[in-house]
């Protein structure tokens, strides 16, 4: 099929891509210059594991192309909306106006019995309003959320847990219920499930999955605030009540917490929709979420403050990880780059590194240190944070570690570690909620 893909950020261009790979014609749809000639020149943006290949391979194809022109849309059959909804400056709520000017920018060149798809995730109740522009248009609006996860975005679009297509309820819905099977055509006869429903029910989907994984995280990080005033192990806890099917172990490691474009901003402006809707009781709980989520970061400072004998007052800390996970480098809402913030204003001469996200988090906090290795960021250091758990520094050596730093202090804020390997090398180990 013909598609556009209006907004080529995280999302888009990994939609884009994937979907050319699946042998359609697709062209990417950005305001952003700089963005759309990376992208023509098959180069990615952004780190995203696989992306890069993608986009040469189906550059190569000629079934892709990216341009600032949105009249390129004009002939396509299809057109997906991936632009971003951030967080409203001083609110909540989620911030619309770029979902708003894709659809009216894409408006005129709408025909008669086109698609237009929806995969930004909004406040329930924002399809139903955009369905009356588009259809007045002679097209069809669906809403189709994405579930990605950044690290393994590629294969959560080409071979995605579940499609959740959001239908009107005439006619018009079973023609677009055949469209999206057609371009989802080879990941439906591999069985993946599809979930048809109304506007309302698929926008509720991507908001209500985000925030009881958000949830989850959270409660497992109260446990650790009772673990470490009782004595207990968290990540023990988390495996013994893991092996229960109803609970699971997934998202149930203890540390920094979330962060990212998603979690943070998505849970807030579900709360701030509620609210409007009068249903804002029901979500009351997200706020102690956000809450515990927020902690934890205070928490990890107060830890590095602990191994450095009381004060960060002049001490040298090594911060090994920025973005907010491990194959990624996003620091948007990054734990990670907070803490590293937090120790550099109280006090402490902090040296950062990060396989992948120094440059983004040099644009958002310039005032730190960044270095290229592990072995600059440790020299001489007083306490070293593991903040970020790439797979790297989850293989460090302490025994070899040991050597270069100054004081053998490790603040362990992922949980990732082994607690007995790095003791039993010589170091004073802490983690958040263990003993």
């Amino acid at each position: 099929m013909r598609i556009s893909v209006i907004g080529c950020g995280y999302l888009g261009a990994v939609h884009a891509a994937s979907m050319a790979e699946l042998g359609h014609e697709v062209v990417g749809i950005d305001v952003d210059e700089a963005k759309i000639a990376a992208l023509q020149a098959a180069q990615a943006p952004f780190f995203e594991p696989g992306l890069p290949e993608l986009l040469e391979r189906s550059m190569a194809s000629g079934r892709l192309q990216f341009t600032t022109d949105m009249s390129a849309a004009a002939e396509a059959d299809v057109h997906f909306i991936a632009v971003g909804t951030p967080q409203k400056k001083g609110e909540n709520a989620a911030d619309l106006r770029y979902v708003n000017a894709a659809v009216d920018g894409l408006l005129p060149y709408l025909k008669e019995g086109s698609l237009v798809a929806g995969k930004s995730t909004v406040p329930v109740g924002t399809a139903r309003a955009l369905a009356e522009k588009v259809e007045a248009s002679g097209a069809m609006l669906a809403w189709n959320p994405e579930f990605l996860r950044e690290g393994f975005a590629i294969e959560d679009t080409l071979t995605p847990d579940r499609f959740v297509y959001g239908l009107s309820k005439d006619a018009s819905g079973e023609t677009a219920r055949a469209m999206l099977d057609e371009i989802y055509g080879k990941a439906l006869a591999t069985g993946t499930p599809r979930i048809t429903t109304d506007y309302e029910t698929a926008e509720l989907v991507k908001v209500a999955a985000n925030a009881f994984l958000a949830t989850k995280i959270s409660f497992i990080n109260a446990m650790a605030e009772v673990c470490e005033v009782t004595g207990a192990d968290v990540t023990q806890l988390a495996d013994a009540i893991g092996h229960d099917a109803r609970i699971g172990r997934r998202f149930l490691n203890a540390g920094l917490g979330f962060g990212g474009g998603c979690l943070p901003k998505d849970i807030r402006a579900f709360m701030a929709r509620a609210g409007e809707l009068g249903a804002d009781q029901a979500l009351t709980f997200l706020r102690e979420v956000d809450s515990i989520n927020m902690r934890r970061r205070a928490r990890a400072v107060d830890l590095a403050r602990e191994v450095c004998g009381g004060s960060l007052l002049g001490k040298k800390i090594a911060v090994l990880g920025l973005a907010f996970k491990p194959d990624s480098d996003d620091v948007r809402d990054s734990p990670s780059l907070n803490v590293a913030a937090q120790l550099e204003l109280q006090g402490a001469s902090v040296l950062c590194t990060d396989p992948e996200a120094i440059p983004n988090a040099r644009r958002r906090f310039p005032e730190l240190t960044y270095v290229e290795t592990v072995e600059e960021a440790v020299s001489g250091a007083d306490a070293i944070m593991v903040l970020t758990e790439w797979k790297q520094y989850r293989q460090l050596d302490p025994s070899q570690l040991i050597t270069k730093v100054g004081t053998p202090a490790v603040v362990d804020g992922r949980n990732c570690l082994d607690p007995i390997e790095w003791r039993a090398a010589g170091w004073r180990y802490r983690a958040l909620g263990r003993p």
